[in-house]
């Protein structure tokens, strides 16, 4: 594979220098608006090379490869834009039309919008109308997040923005890789994994059933939305309500759905969204949602009543503040066109007014003696089993857990047995680790 990305992209940034070298001969020989530029004849498409493979899912013109090429050309063949620090003679500096920017440590030439539309369009009015609308937030290459457009000032032109290819698609054109982004305060989120399956979930009948509904909207969502054309009804993406008592299963739930429909789940951290500054709070939030715009991400939102709990009346400019926050999460979440969960351990602790934005709300009851017994059997179903003296009927029936806590309890059997160096857990170890559990919460074995 390495193979055939290095050729691909060989043939594409030659294809790339040629048009270069063709635009800076044509505009300096010609001095005039050129009607037609003779474009240089474009490789072919090789079926496994992830940029050709991306190019021919969207059958971009030659002006789009030719953008998304220059964007990459700092990271791959910085040389071939060297052309571009050419000195107008007159000015004793650049030339204004080739746009670009000097970066801070790299000694090359940083293409911008200008940089592509003078590559594209020279300076023929009419041509470079229509080179800037591949600029619109609706193109594939903006929308999809490919290109990262930035610019120093709000001010500034808009065809002063540095083209930027994104970390992702970079990944994905150079080395053939997914990238996920790392946790840290210009990404508060955590991926969410787990080693449990489908068949793990012990869950009453009617909650699996719930949760069949969300497994069924992400595999046929694209049917429902365009080949019946129910976009015109539904709004985009679906928003689900987990709600129920600490450690009843609702993050494993999350984390179990993404892994069974190969998406990833992000688990919101709240304490790092939150600011106390203003604007700080909308900001964290974009980097989440821009990040997982297009990519299918799963984002779950724990203990979510710390945001959206009742909103507080409007006593104070902080009050002010904090309620348009959450409007703010409130506007993304419900323009975002992936799965959005948020959990909760009480349902009226969301303000009711969020509530009727849920297509659903699913509960989450700590399970009844017949769920735990099952659970019970599933966590010692491996290698370190219960001594035949321990009647796991009886402990289900007998102590009221929920899920987590039978797996705290098997975390605390299993330390003592490592200590022993022994695998079968008796009675003693399990009733000692049942009851730190009930000491957790005030209560009494």
């Amino acid at each position: 594979m390495n193979a055939v990305i290095s050729e691909s992209l060989s043939l594409h940034f030659e294809w790339l220098k040629q048009l270069v070298d063709l635009r800076i001969r044509t505009y300096f020989e010609q001095g005039e608006p050129d009607e037609v530029m003779r474009m240089p004849l474009m490789p072919d498409l090789m079926p496994v090379s992830p940029l050709d493979i991306f190019f021919q899912e969207y059958q971009f013109s030659w002006q789009e490869r030719a953008i998304l090429l220059l964007a990459l050309c700092p990271y791959m063949r910085p040389e071939l834009l060297d052309i571009f620090f050419t000195e107008n003679t007159n000015f004793k500096r650049g030339f204004t039309e080739f746009g670009g920017l000097k970066g801070k440590t790299h000694g090359g030439f940083l293409p911008t919008c200008e940089t592509a539309v003078f590559l594209l369009a020279g300076n023929h009015v009419g041509h470079r109308l229509e080179v800037m609308r591949l600029f619109r937030a609706e193109h594939p290459l903006i929308a999809e997040g490919v290109l990262e457009l930035t610019t120093a000032d709000r001010n500034e032109p808009p065809l002063s923005a540095q083209l930027k290819v994104s970390r992702a698609y970079r990944r994905r054109f150079f080395w053939d890789e997914n990238y996920e982004p790392d946790f840290g305060p210009d990404f508060p989120a955590k991926r969410l994994t787990t080693k449990l399956n489908w068949d793990d979930l012990v869950l009453p009948a009617y909650v699996i059933d719930q949760i069949l509904e969300i497994k069924g909207w992400l595999a046929h969502r694209i049917q429902l939305e365009k080949e019946w054309e129910l976009d015109q009804w539904l709004n985009p993406g679906y928003r689900c309500l987990f709600y129920g008592p600490p450690g009843t299963g609702k993050t494993l739930t999350a984390s179990i759905i993404g892994k069974e429909l190969g998406r990833s789940v992000f688990r919101i951290d709240l304490s790092m969204v939150v600011s106390k500054y203003i604007g700080e709070t909308e900001k964290n939030l974009a980097s989440i949602f821009d990040q997982a715009e297009h990519k299918s991400w799963i984002l779950f939102f724990d203990e979510a009543d710390a945001i959206f709990g009742k909103r507080t009346e409007t006593q104070s400019s902080h009050d002010r503040y904090a309620n348009q926050e959450v409007s703010y999460l409130l506007q993304r979440i419900e323009t975002y066109n992936g799965l959005v969960i948020l959990a909760s351990n009480f349902k009226g602790n969301v303000d009711p007014a969020f509530q009727r934005r849920f297509q659903s709300m699913i509960y989450f009851p700590v399970p009844d003696a017949e769920h735990r017994y099952e659970l019970w059997n599933k966590v010692f179903a491996g290698p370190l089993r219960v001594a035949p003296s321990v009647d796991l009927a009886v402990l289900a029936e007998k102590y009221e857990l929920s899920g987590g806590e039978i797996v705290n309890v098997l975390q605390s059997v299993a330390i003592k047995a490592a200590e022993n160096g022994q695998r079968e857990v008796h009675m003693k170890a399990i009733l000692n680790g049942i009851r730190k559990e009930y000491q957790k919460n005030g209560r009494v074995l």
